[in-house]
């Protein structure tokens, strides 16, 4: 019993991922009407899966003092290069020859400007990185994302009815509520309820147990989106490679970046660079630019996660 419960701990991840899928292929089995699934769909992305992105926020949050969310060096230069290879890709998107060709750079725009995953705090804290330094990137790039993406997703995917002011309050609108919400709350629990938050802060863990549910929910999300696509083969084979290089080579420079500031900043920068907010990613391909773009978002979610496992069974194996 001690070692399948040292197993399920050391491998939370790959079995949370694996669960996902094994989840969807379950749900499919089952004899439901078509109504039946999709209110269920809607249930888990609309309903569930933010209010445990909710509680992994605030439980990240309260462990945060507002003193400690203070701009660092390493923020500046990573948001700048996030902000480059998004303006990169949409330039190339819009002298793009082909229509094939467009795709794969608006795969990559939404890979590139997507904004840090909420429950990259869980991870980062887990890998010995700042917990603190990767919630004050959270912020300042949300708020970036809100103003750049506006700009330039109306001028690669012109719509009529989506002007840059339009874009910015459904992108703000999106992103803020989650993220202040919670933010606002911890600090209200951390000032006003002291008791309460001393005991909350005695379950370290219980923010990773919740993201490996959330995870879970999120893999059978992103199987059902890429089994439910109308994207054919070499569309699809030609996102997952933009989505894997897109992936790798922001935790790679993110790494890097934050390398010149010690360890810490090392490992928070990459979290932040590389870990993204993958519902966003679907969301903003399927209104902003061209349909097929949102795969992207499934595909970024196995990789990121498939890194993030990696990185932990390092962090074990120097560990032990």
């Amino acid at each position: 019993m001690k070692k399948l419960k040292k197993f399920f701990r050391d491998w939370k991840l790959p079995i949370s991922m694996t669960l996902g899928v094994i989840a969807y292929f379950a749900f499919r089995a089952l004899p439901l009407s078509a109504e039946a699934r999709q209110f269920s769909f809607v249930a888990v992305s609309r309903w569930i899966q933010p209010i445990l992105l909710f509680m992994m926020l605030f439980l990240s949050f309260i462990k945060v003092k507002p003193t400690e969310l203070r701009p660092h060096r390493w923020h500046l230069r990573v948001l700048g290069e996030q902000a480059m290879w998004f303006v990169v890709f949409s330039v190339l998107a819009m002298m793009a020859s082909s229509e094939g060709l467009k795709v794969l750079c608006e795969g990559a725009m939404l890979a590139f400007i997507c904004p840090t995953a909420t429950a990259s705090a869980v991870i980062t804290g887990k890998l010995g990185g700042s917990t603190s330094g990767v919630v004050t990137y959270l912020l300042l790039c949300n708020l970036m994302v809100s103003l750049l993406a506006p700009a330039f997703l109306t001028l690669v995917e012109p719509h009529a009815e989506s002007s840059f002011l339009t874009s910015l309050f459904m992108i703000m609108g999106k992103v803020f509520p989650l993220l202040l919400s919670p933010l606002i709350i911890a600090w209200v629990v951390r000032y006003l309820l002291p008791e309460f938050h001393r005991w909350l802060l005695k379950f370290p863990d219980l923010a990773f147990n919740i993201w490996f549910v959330s995870l879970a929910l999120a893999i059978t999300v992103t199987v059902r989106s890429i089994m439910h696509s109308n994207v054919s083969y070499w569309y699809l084979v030609g996102l997952a490679i933009v989505s894997c290089v897109c992936c790798l080579v922001q935790f790679w420079r993110g790494r890097k970046i934050g390398g010149k500031y010690g360890h810490e900043s090392s490992v928070t920068a990459g979290q932040a660079f590389g870990q993204k907010n993958t519902v966003f990613i679907i969301w903003l391909g399927l209104v902003f630019l061209n349909p097929v773009t949102s795969v992207v978002g499934g595909f970024y979610s196995v990789w990121h996660n498939t890194v993030n496992s990696w990185q932990l069974y390092k962090v074990r194996k120097k560990d032990s």
